[in-house]
Formats: structure tokens, C-alpha cells, sequence
């Protein structure tokens, strides 16, 4: 498994970066109405490139399909799993020989109706418990996303108990100052 993350989000030429990633990536970078979502998609995509070229010597650009949740995999290379993943701060790429899933989040302010909505009583009392509830939750839901990212369902199934459900699945979490990223084999 390799883990490729980013913060160099405005340090690159996004008008050359455009044009030297896949029409099908191009195309979802340019639906986000700002550049700093265009940006981010497309550094998500170069780190993506750039694991796949360095341990896999694929150079080509990778082109997409997906399952009926969204789930993409990489046409013509179904041995390679991967994941993307990016929050107004970072942009990061996880790839495995194995299925697995990433989500970075910024770390922002504790909204208790939130997490209410998505935690189980054992996940809140450990919310509220802790030191600090902002960097408990996002750790948490970081989790959780992870989680449903490698199953690849996406948010269809109840976020209340897909880490009890999985208990085999194992995480590996790290945090910044600004966000917390975690992945999911």
C-alpha cells in the first residue's frame, strides 16, 4: 500500500496541469465552479499518476469506470486499487494491491446535530469526552468514510454502525494542524 498526499495546491501551472491529465479528469476538475475544487481534483489525479508510475511503471493517463455507487477503478488494470480523496487543504491518493479507501477532511468546528446524525451513542461519549470534539469527530467520521469508500457504497449504507460492522477492516490515521486523513485496508 502507498499512501501520496499534497498540500502544494497552488503550485502548479493549473492551465499546463489541465492539459496533460485525461479528457475524462479534465472534464470533472472544470465542474467545479472554483479553481481551488478544480485544482484539488486535478492534484488528487497527479498524485494518483504519479504512484502509478513509480511503482507500477504505468505512464499513460489512467482512465476511469465505475460501479453503481461511484466507485472508480482503473480500466484495463483491475489488479490496482485506489482511492482519491481531498479537503480545502490537501489532495491524497491511496493505492494497494488490495481494496482501499481514503478520506482528508479539514478539521473545523464541532456541530453536535452532526454528529448526532452520524455517530453511535459509544462514538459520541468518546466526542465528548475528548480533550477536543472537532478532532475526535472528523477522526471518526474520516473513519467512517474511509471505510465506506473501500466497501464501495459510498454513503448508502448507516453510518452509525459501519465501523462496528467491519471490524475487520484496519485504519491508519494521521493528523495535520488543519486536517485529518485516514485510510481503510
Amino acid at each position: 500500500m502507498r499512501i501520496l498526499l499534497s498540500e502544494d495546491i497552488w503550485d502548479f501551472d493549473l492551465e499546463a496541469a489541465l492539459k496533460e491529465i485525461s479528457p475524462q479528469r479534465r472534464e470533472q476538475a472544470l465542474k467545479f465552479k472554483f479553481e481551488q475544487g478544480q485544482r484539488l481534483c486535478v492534484l488528487a489525479y497527479q498524485l494518483l499518476k504519479q504512484g502509478l508510475r513509480e511503482d507500477y511503471g504505468i505512464t499513460e493517463n489512467p482512465i476511469f469506470e465505475y460501479n453503481t455507487h461511484g466507485k472508480p477503478a482503473i480500466v484495463g488494470h483491475p489488479e490496482i486499487y485506489f482511492n482519491l480523496s481531498h479537503c480545502k487543504e490537501a489532495a491524497a491518493c491511496v493505492i494497494s494491491d488490495a481494496p482501499v479507501g481514503i478520506d482528508v477532511e479539514s478539521i473545523r468546528s464541532y456541530k453536535d446535530s452532526l454528529a448526532q446524525y452520524t455517530m453511535n451513542d459509544e462514538e459520541l461519549q468518546r466526542i465528548q469526552k475528548a480533550a477536543n470534539p472537532a478532532v475526535a469527530f472528523i477522526r471518526l467520521w474520516t473513519m467512517k468514510e474511509a471505510a465506506l469508500k473501500l466497501i464501495g457504497t459510498g454513503i448508502s449504507n448507516d453510518l452509525k454502525t459501519v465501523l462496528q460492522e467491519n471490524p475487520q477492516f484496519h485504519f491508519t490515521t494521521r493528523e495535520a494542524p488543519s486536517y485529518i486523513y485516514t485510510v481503510c485496508e
